[in-house]
């Protein structure tokens, strides 16, 4: 049985698959042999125990796939970085992997103030915001 967590990054894979079947050789994040994703999860913050495990886990979903031969023939890249659960640094966290890593897709970033301050940056230079980690109205709305 697929856990929800393995049956997201699934659904990740997928989408990732239909974006880089299309994906040009000149999209940010994406070349002939590999695809870049970048996360920002809380690594040394209040909820450190929960964002160490979704990089964990992420990772671990990562190697499967890339072990599987990757996604048409590339192999998928995992950069996660800090923001200490709070969105100063998770603003600073995004213009290193959008601006310098520059990573195709933001994927599972945890934590509404930090998705909404990151969101700017990403969305400067098209990099979407894949399953952000918040229930909060402001990641689907306005559509």
């Amino acid at each position: 049985m697929k856990t929800r967590f393995t049956l997201t990054m699934t659904t990740a894979a997928a989408a990732l698959a239909l974006a880089a079947g299309a994906a040009h050789a000149q999209t940010q994040g994406v070349s002939k042999n590999e695809i870049v994703l970048g996360s920002i999860q809380d690594l040394s913050g209040p909820i450190a125990g929960f964002g160490k495990q979704v990089r964990l886990g992420m990772m671990l979903r990562v190697d499967e796939v890339n072990e599987q031969g990757g996604i048409n023939g590339r192999k998928i890249r995992l950069l996660v970085e800090d923001s200490k659960y709070d969105p100063r640094n998770a603003v600073l966290a995004a213009q290193k992997l959008v601006n310098q890593d520059k990573i195709f897709m933001m994927v599972g970033h945890i934590g509404t103030a930090q998705n909404m301050a990151a969101m700017p940056v990403q969305f400067q230079k098209n990099v979407i915001n894949f399953f952000p980690v918040t229930a909060a109205r402001e990641m689907y709305e306005p559509f």
